[in-house]
Order: structure tokens, then sequence, then C-alpha cells
């Protein structure tokens, strides 16, 4: 070979090597991507190599699309066609919070170190990215917003197109990201899900921690396997990669040194909404005061774990996830809170820093900090077992009207399997009455929610219409459908407001109309005659109250408004 042939070639190589370099890797370490540039980076990939697939699936609300990209090691791009090769299915969703973009720079540089065959990929996993969740937040950058973290120089915001945590809309979803987030889902059927962030609380020496699906939420054989083999398998990978990778750092209110909590992951977060679906979820969570590139290279470590550890368990996790799938579907009682059982807890070494005190040169008074030429290693507890309460028997099927649509299209969207009625029909059903609930006094990500619901069922026949719903539990769904139609499901539906008309009184009366017929229906009524007496007994205030009186005798009349406080979901029992 000539000389300048050997120059030229090695010219293109260097370019063609530079070519393939994140903003990440060029700036050393301090800089991450735009949402642009990862966009257009998939999409080189894409034009290079046969394996990965980049598409658009659905919008955001920033207005432009997400976009979803797929590696398959022999180019097979159809979800039913890897159900019957038995192939799992490892899905990334990245930059929820685009100011924690550690995983969208990790899953960017381990997409070409797959397809370029620097990372091992085995043959029988498939994997799914989103590169930027937060495409809103993504763009609206700056170097300021994350006052307590060490870098990356610039990044993206907290909140999305509409100021929405997206980390907290994945039932009500409110987004339209949310909502193609489970139209993405349900397409994918995942079998793994890593969802990655950066931590912002105390100080301590660990880069990166986890959080992984409560195991009692997902129960029977799939919760003790992840916990028992899965998930310390996925602990040993991270300590040969020289990792201390411990549970994410959650204190609830116990001393640092005595222990941390498991993480309760109500269907509101990803990985909550995930295990409602028997998916095995995680949440990395890298250390904000760690330097940038730590972060990035511990994100992109887990993430080959997880490839790993995915593939070489894939006949166990598609057989226990198989039985998980179908149990759900014979289930009869499921939990709609979990409490953590403090008798119970495992153990795991802690490497913290001292709590410490100090004069504040910014306010004059004492400060406290966390003393890292002190730091400590100790044996604490770890509390990760949870304890079911609030036991719901599945009905046969729910019934809901067409009326209430935005409620019908999020279960369709969530995969859910209904039919319509063909005809007017009249059902015997149970209707729950709100008895009682509280609604927060300051809002919440766009909602007032419903707390504390108190609920009475009663037996009525009910007309439906032609065209409503009926919702049948024996699908892989009814975990979802009982913590989302259920009224007192910590992140139900009318937990977040899609019910709230129902609690407004539509129709009235004028006291001195309904003086005379309120007479007519006590003359008539001697069961009523007999509870309002004993009522004016009991409550002397009541008793001295016309309009209460009146009230009273209203809500015990056919008058009353059947719909008022009857939570419009039925079940047919």
């Amino acid at each position: 070979m000539k000389k300048s042939t050997l120059i030229l070639l090695v010219l293109v190589l260097g370019i063609y090597a530079n070519a393939q370099q994140t903003r990440f890797e060029k700036s050393n370490g301090k800089e991450t991507a735009t949402y642009f540039e990862a966009v257009e980076w998939y999409k080189t990939l894409d034009g290079k190599f046969s394996e990965i697939s980049v598409k658009e699936m659905g919008l955001s609300d920033a207005g432009y699309p997400l976009h979803l990209v797929t590696l398959s090691k022999d180019k097979s791009f159809d979800p039913l066609q890897w159900k019957e090769k038995n192939k799992v299915v490892l899905f990334i969703l990245n930059g929820i919070h685009p100011g924690e973009p550690d995983g969208i720079d990790a899953s960017m540089m381990m997409a070409r170190d797959l397809l370029q065959k620097k990372v091992n990929w085995p043959g029988n996993i498939v994997i799914a990215i989103i590169p930027v969740y937060n495409i809103g937040g993504a763009l609206n950058r700056s170097g300021t917003s994350r006052v307590n973290q060490n870098g990356p120089s610039e990044y993206g915001f907290r909140g999305n197109a509409q100021n929405l945590d997206l980390n907290r809309d994945f039932t009500k979803c409110d987004s339209r990201n949310a909502r193609s987030f489970a139209a993405i889902f349900q397409y994918l059927q995942p079998d793994v899900f890593l969802d990655t962030h950066v931590s912002d609380g105390a100080d301590y020496q660990h880069t990166i921690t986890l959080i992984t699906t409560q195991y009692n939420k997902l129960g029977g054989q799939l919760g003790e396997w992840l916990k028992n083999d899965f998930e310390p398998q996925v602990y040993s990978g991270m300590k040969e990669k020289k990792w201390d990778l411990i549970p994410y750092v959650d204190f609830a209110n116990i001393n640092a040194k005595k222990g941390i909590v498991m993480f309760n992951e109500t269907p509101r977060y990803s990985s909550g909404y995930a295990a409602m679906f028997n998916t095995l979820a995680f949440i990395s969570e890298t250390h904000m005061l760690k330097p940038y590139a730590q972060r990035v290279q511990s994100t992109y470590d887990l993430i080959n774990v997880l490839i790993q550890k995915t593939a070489l368990n894939a006949d166990t996790l598609l057989a226990k996830k198989k039985l998980a799938n179908a149990l759900t579907i014979q289930q009869k009682n499921f939990a709609l809170k979990w409490v953590i059982d403090t008798a119970k807890y495992d153990n795991l070494i802690f490497k913290g820093y001292e709590s410490d005190s100090a004069i504040s040169e910014a306010t004059g008074l004492k400060k406290m900090l966390y003393n890292r030429q002190k730091p400590f290693t100790k044996n604490i507890n770890y509390f990760n077992t949870y304890k079911p309460v609030n036991f719901i028997t599945k009905p046969t099927a729910y019934i809901i009207a067409q009326g209430w649509y935005e409620v019908i299209d999020l279960l369709k969207i969530n995969g859910v399997h209904m039919q319509q009625l063909p005809n007017d029909t009249s059902l015997q059903v149970t209707a729950y009455h709100i008895d009682d609930y509280s609604s927060y006094n300051w809002p919440y990500e766009k909602h007032h929610k419903n707390t504390g619901v108190i609920t009475s069922k009663m037996l009525q026949k009910i007309k439906f219409l032609k065209g409503d719903y009926l919702i049948y539990l024996n699908q892989k769904a009814n975990r979802f459908l009982v913590e989302m139609l259920e009224p007192t499901g910590e992140d139900s539906y009318f937990s977040w407001n899609f019910f709230d008309a129902i609690l407004q009184q539509k129709e009235g009366y004028s006291d001195y109309r309904w003086e005379e017929i309120a007479t007519e229906i006590l003359r008539n009524d001697t069961l009523l005659q007999k509870k309002l007496s004993e009522k004016k007994s009991a409550d002397p205030k009541f008793a001295a109250n016309a309009s209460a009186i009146l009230d009273y005798i209203y809500k015990h009349s056919p008058y009353y408004e059947p719909a008022h406080l009857r939570y419009p979901v039925y079940r047919l029992e």
C-alpha cells in the first residue's frame, strides 16, 4: 500500500471515529446532548446499521414526536415475532427529568457500542429506548435550574411543556407524552424496564443507587425470583464493574445509620405503572454531587449489566412472567395500598458521611452539613417488605357509561379489552356512594387530588344505554383495572379528579316551595318521620336548624338526584 493511501485511510478512519463520538465524549464528560442531537445520533446509526430501527411513536406536549429506538440483532422489529422467538425486551426511558440527563448520554453510547460489537450483545434480547421523553423540558436548557447538581454544564428543566412533572403522570395522563408512553409500553410489552434519574437528597459515598419494583406488589414466583435471584445478579454485576450499588437512599424518618426504606412506588410513577403489568422495573438514581462523567459511566454500566443478566435469565423470566400474567387473570383479591413492614428487613453496607454543623456564612446561623472528612461504612437495615392493605375483591365486570370518554380513552390506550352494550339494558349492579373524602388545598401536578376516600356499597338496578362499556376482569390488565377504577385506589382515576362532576349536586330547591312538599312527604312516610325524630334527639344543633332539616328530608326523598355522590363506575358481581 502506498504511503499516501495509508495516510488517507488513517484520516478517514479518524474522521469516522470522531463522528461516532457523543457530545459527552467530545467534552470529556462535561456536556450532554441536546434533544435534536440525540435524535440525529440514532438516525445516523439507523443509516449505517440494519440492526437498529428509529421511528416516531406519538406526540409530546412540546409538539415534537417521541422517538422509539429499537435494537434487534436479527433485524426483526415486530413485537409479535419477538414473542414467537422467545426474545426478552428491555425498555429504557431517558430524560423524564431532562435536568438528569445521565441516561440520555449513556444510552447513546451503549447503542453505538452494541452495534459496533464493542459490547456483548446476546441474540435473545431486544433493547428499546426512548432517547428523550420530556422533550419540552429538554428544550428548556440552562445551567442553573439544578443548583444541587454537579454537572453537566447545561441541561434541561424538570417541568415539561405544560410544566408537569412527567414522573407523576403515568396514570392521570395529563400530557401527550404519557399517552404516547402508554401506547409504546403496550406495543412493546417489555419484560424489564429501566427509567434513568439523578437523586436529590442526602450526601453519601455511593455514585449510583437503584429503585426496584416492590417484590410484594408483583407477588408470587415473579416477585420472589426478582428479590432472591435476579436483583442480586444485578448487584453482583455492578460490583464486578467496581460500583457499590445500593438501594435508593430513602430514610423515611429513619436515622441514616439505622436503615433505609424501599421506595413506595404507587402507580403514578413509571416503575409503579410497569408493575401493574408484571414488568420488572428499575429506576436508577445516580448521586447529584458526583462528577457527571462518573454518573454517566455508572448508568452505562448498569444498562450493560441489565442487558447481560436479562439475556442470561431470559427463559426463566419469560416463564415466570407468563405465569404471573395467568395468575393476574385468576386473582380474586387485589391490594390498593401498601405499607412498610418495619419488623422485616435485610442488611446492607452503607457508605455515608457523618452529619455535622457549622455557622453559615449566608445566614450567620447554624447549618447542617455532611462532613466528607468523616466518612463511615456501616451495616444498616434495609426495610424492603410491604404489607398489603385495603383489599378489593374484583367484580366479574365493571360498567362505565360512554359519557366518561376521558377515562375510556385511557383504558383503551393501556390495552384494556372492552365491549359496548348492544342495546339499552337495565342491570342489577353494586354502586359505590362517596361518603367522605378530602381534597388537597394546594395544586399538585394540575390537580387537587382526592384522598381519604370513604365509600359505602348499595345494590341498585341501573339503566345503561346502548354503547356503554362493559369491562370483564378476565384479562392481563386486571390489576391495572382494579387500581384505576376502584375509588379508594391511591392513584385511581377518582383520586385524580376524573369523576369530580358527581361530587356536585346539580338540582336543588327553594325553601319556601320545598316546605309544602316536605310536609306532605313526612306525612306519608312514617319511617322517615322516625329517622328524622331520632336525628333531632341525637343532634340538638341539627334540631335547631330549619335549613338542615329541610335538606335531610330532601336527601331522603324521591326528588333527590340519585347521581349525586354515586360513583359512576359500577360493579357487576
